[in-house]
């Protein structure tokens, strides 16, 4: 179920990025403690993403998950690049919070997908799995992304005010 070592490393943090992502979004912003945190996230995601490309359960060949983790390596560096550059100037905050957001809800439909793919065989079904299997995987991504969406749309020019207000404390 682990896939040895390199699954356990996925695992583990896996889980550790579940917590400090959700910590990260849920804290002030621009603290001491935001940024210590936000490092652990960044680094967990990294080993997470990195492992992800180790993993061939499926077919043993590159999968559709492996494409998600491609996605979700450009979004971390959308998210990190801006803050470590400082660049641009006026916005890097908010590529930073976007970006950084969206990796975290990536994360979010990931772990929904991991949970959803491992129900089937519980129920019995056991024959053509790969149409299931996709079909979970489509319908984490819809539910969390489309969540997420939401949630964006509605609380984003308040979140941004809130990542002005911290620019000063960055």
């Amino acid at each position: 179920m682990l896939s040895g070592s390199i699954g356990l490393i996925h695992f583990i943090t896996s889980v550790i990025a579940i917590i400090t992502g959700t910590y990260v979004l849920a804290i002030a912003k621009g603290s001491k403690k935001h940024k210590q945190i936000g490092y652990v996230y960044a680094v967990s995601m990294l080993i997470l993403l990195a492992t992800s490309f180790m993993l061939y359960n499926l077919h043993g060949s590159f999968g559709i998950l492996h494409w998600f983790s491609v996605i979700s390596s450009l979004t971390l560096l959308g998210g990190m690049v801006p803050i470590w550059l400082k660049k641009p100037k006026k916005t890097y905050l908010h590529y930073h919070f976007s970006f950084m957001y969206w990796s975290v809800i990536g994360l979010y439909s990931a772990f929904l997908a991991e949970i959803l793919t491992r129900l089937p065989p519980l129920f019995g079904v056991s024959d053509n799995l790969m149409p299931v299997f996709y079909t979970l995987v489509g319908l984490a991504a819809a539910v969390v992304g489309g969540i997420g969406s939401v949630y964006f749309k509605k609380y984003k020019n308040r979140w941004l005010a809130i990542v002005e207000g911290a620019k000063t404390m960055v």
